[in-house]
């Protein structure tokens, strides 16, 4: 039976499969506090309209949000406008990776790996600070233009570099707001449902030959096993 309280919420998505075969997966809400999963769905594609589903059924029941920990998926901040957001530090730095890879051949990339891989052990003045130094030490550097012969037009040189700076400034609101709440314990990630994330892929790769039904009923069940409807009152 849920238990319906305030609660900072966790909230992802993970996928199963190849993009190039058939993907699948399953998006979770969870108690970030009690690692409890509250909410779960089984989806073929990340959507708002799932999240926004969750988000209805657990505030249906009479829980409250007092924060969301979330990644960067396109309109989660504003579907939960009111509630204070914490942008994902591991999801912001898997984006770095993404863009500038983990060993960059040019020092600026190195640097702004450096940069981030200390967000969880900083401040949001000391890293503003920091970023914009590093910007401005990067400045001309940044804003090289290249002529591209096919087009006639000049692009900037390093877009991937450029592509990862914006995404710092675009979520920084959100990155340090478990500093900025008295609320307590609102995670700076994600990782309480990455780690049940790696398990559960763990079970799945161990059962690859299970038949799509049965490897979301076994899902299913392992999700259960960390609900409040599984859980026993130690203190009837």
């Amino acid at each position: 039976m849920h238990n319906p309280r305030p609660i900072n919420l966790v909230v992802d998505t993970t996928f199963f499969g190849s993009k190039k075969a058939y993907q699948w997966g399953v998006t979770v809400f969870r108690d970030a506090q009690e690692k409890e999963n509250l909410w779960w769905k089984f989806v073929t594609e990340e959507r708002l309209s799932h999240y926004w589903e969750g988000k209805e059924y657990l505030g249906s029941l009479g829980y409250t949000f007092l924060s969301v920990t979330c990644d960067g998926f396109s309109g989660l901040v504003k579907l939960f406008s009111g509630i204070p957001v914490q942008f994902c530090h591991f999801h912001q730095k898997q984006i770095i990776r993404r863009y500038v890879t983990q060993h960059p051949r040019e020092v600026v990339g190195h640097e702004l790996l450096d940069l981030v891989s200390v967000l969880t052990y900083t401040t949001q003045p000391i890293f503003t600070h920091r970023l914009s130094l590093y910007i401005e030490k990067y400045r001309s550097f940044l804003n090289e233009m290249t002529p591209n012969l096919y087009s006639h037009k000049t692009l900037y040189t390093h877009k991937k570099l450029r592509s990862a700076i914006f995404s710092i400034q675009r979520n920084l609101p959100y990155l340090f707001t478990y500093q900025k709440y008295s609320t307590p314990s609102i995670p700076p990630t994600t990782n309480t449902l990455e780690g049940h994330y790696s398990h559960i892929k763990d079970v799945v790769r161990i059962h690859r030959g299970l038949s799509l039904h049965l490897k979301q009923k076994m899902i299913h069940s392992i999700l259960l096993n960390s609900s409040i409807a599984k859980k026993k009152n130690p203190h009837p």
